[in-house]
């Protein structure tokens, strides 16, 4: 590799990783729209939760073979990416499998890359087959149509171009190790379990040629990457970053139990104070009212939106969810893609403003999500059992019906009468107290 490739490459390697950070800092500052909430309690248990949840994939393994499929997937993605440190160093410097000074575990090293890159195109065929020939449940509901569909094949197919690249670039490495007399500097480094099989395509080539095409599916393998990595912002699969945090900052409170709004709270200590003045002007005059409930995504918090960026899209919440097999409108896994592009929709606006939000005169609720589907929720938690990732759609629907009730009145009738009965009866039922006891006597 000559000066101007390594010129070339460190500007491909700036370009690539600083569009990258630009999006990270659009994405963090996303998620900080949310309002704060307080996550850092029980610091084991939370390390422990990422451990076993995101590292260990111990909830994945609860469908068998999606779960072994995955876990190759996801060990395939971790190890073989670790050779992109190589990649690096022999683009700015010039060299060529700087690493192989290591010897015997650098041989282990790429014996092991191969195998998992094989496993990891097997996988990946697999999962295409399950989603475009058997046509599972969960991957053709309308939910999943256009867009997000497309998004679940692009990786597909990102994937498999990568460790195609690999395992051929590997395959002409290794046939020009093998040149008889040496050619450059590719002396023996290495080993090639599945592309010494391949190699056999290039005998009777021209060297040089084996070498421009070892050269290109070198370039094409880290561009590649760097377009993957990407790619990743505007994809489901950044929860391949985001599995990490959104599993160590996930409630860790019984999962029936439902947090109080502070605004109430307040509001209920301000009522049973009896110090206090109710007709004393506010702290604070020009203070925009405390909000009950989420109309639109500022009014989530901000682990709530971790939430909907990281979501995986696999469809596990709504293939268990009981509304949604009874051919209810509700599916948790539309309220959090919802959510996220809602929250995108938001950043742009952001973006085109100078930073500051402009009412664009939409919101979460009745544009993205419909109170139809909210009120469908049957509150059963299974959505949030199964979520490989303890992501918490359940929360999201919470807070909006909060909204749909305290601050617009717009609970279903059923939902009002018991309301009333409580307040006018101390019970559901539209029984007073002293006839509660009736029913004995029948």
């Amino acid at each position: 590799m000559n000066f101007l490739d390594n010129i070339f490459f460190a500007l491909l390697l700036a370009i690539g990783i600083g569009y990258f950070a630009i999006n990270v800092k659009k994405l963090i500052r996303n998620i900080k729209l949310g309002h704060d909430v307080d996550r850092s309690d029980n610091a084991s248990e939370r390390w422990k939760n990422m451990t076993m949840v995101a590292l260990g994939q111990s909830k994945m393994v609860k469908r068998p073979i999606a779960g072994f499929l995955h876990i190759i997937v996801y060990v395939g993605f971790v190890v073989i990416n670790i050779e992109v440190i190589e990649i690096i160093i022999d683009g700015l410097f010039g060299t060529h499998r700087v690493l192989s000074f290591m010897g015997g575990f650098y041989d282990v090293l790429i014996g092991s890359f191969e195998v998992l890159a094989f496993l990891v195109l097997i996988t990946v065929i697999i999962f295409w087959i399950r989603r475009n020939v058997t046509k599972l449940a969960r991957f053709t509901s309308s939910d999943l149509k256009g867009k997000p569909s497309n998004d679940a094949n692009y990786i597909l197919y990102f994937e498999v171009v990568l460790m195609t690249l690999f395992l051929l670039m590997n395959a002409a490495d290794f046939h020009l190790q093998n040149v008889p007399g040496g050619f450059k500097d590719y002396s023996a480094h290495g080993s090639f379990p599945i592309s010494q099989f391949i190699a056999p395509i290039f005998n009777g080539v021209n060297s040089s040629l084996v070498f421009i095409i070892e050269r290109a599916a070198w370039w094409l393998h880290i561009a590649g990457i760097l377009v993957f990595l990407n790619y990743l912002y505007f994809s489901k699969h950044l929860h391949i970053l985001l599995a990490f945090p959104n599993t160590f900052y996930a409630d860790l409170n019984a999962k029936g139990k439902l947090n109080n709004l502070e605004s109430v709270t307040n509001e209920v200590k301000l009522m049973m104070d009896p110090t206090a003045d109710p007709f004393a002007a506010p702290a604070n005059p020009d203070a925009v009212p405390a909000k009950f409930g989420a109309s639109d995504v500022q009014d989530l918090n901000w682990v709530q939106l971790l939430n909907a960026y990281s979501c995986t899209e696999c469809g596990r919440c709504t293939s268990s969810c009981p509304a949604n097999q009874t051919g209810k409108k509700l599916s948790p896994r539309k309220i959090m893609m919802d959510t996220r592009d809602r929250l995108e929709e938001v950043g742009r606006n952001i973006d085109l403003n100078k930073g500051v939000f402009v009412d664009d005169g939409k919101s979460l609720l009745n544009d993205y999500i419909t109170p139809e589907e909210l009120w469908a929720c049957t509150t059963c938690n299974a959505c949030v059992e199964e979520c490989p990732i303890n992501i918490s759609p359940l929360s999201i629907i919470i807070d909006m019906r909060r909204y749909l009730v305290m601050e617009q009145s717009a609970a279903p009738m059923e939902l009002n009468n018991m309301m009333s009965n409580i307040e006018n009866n101390g019970a559901p039922w539209q029984y007073n107290q002293m006839d509660r006891l009736n029913w004995v006597n029948e």
